[in-house]
């Protein structure tokens, strides 16, 4: 399916927020979950809702990892 992943347009096949966060930490190397937000279309997701948020054709993602410093 056709999603924009923090504005980069993307062909990925992920059911749902778990699977495209698992996909996309793949691609970083960076699979722990703390620290990270995940909003589609605008709207935050909490982390424990991921598995039960399912993501269609034309999604807006956002991926944000905090990080620390100064």
């Amino acid at each position: 399916m056709r999603l924009t992943v923090n504005g980069q347009a993307r062909e990925i096949e992920a059911a749902d927020l778990a699977a495209l966060f698992a996909h996309a930490a793949e691609e970083t190397g960076s699979p722990d979950p703390q620290g990270v937000a995940i909003a589609v279309n605008g709207h935050v997701v909490r982390r424990r809702d991921w598995e039960r948020t399912p993501i269609a054709d034309g999604d807006r993602i956002e991926i944000v990892r905090a990080m620390q410093g100064g």
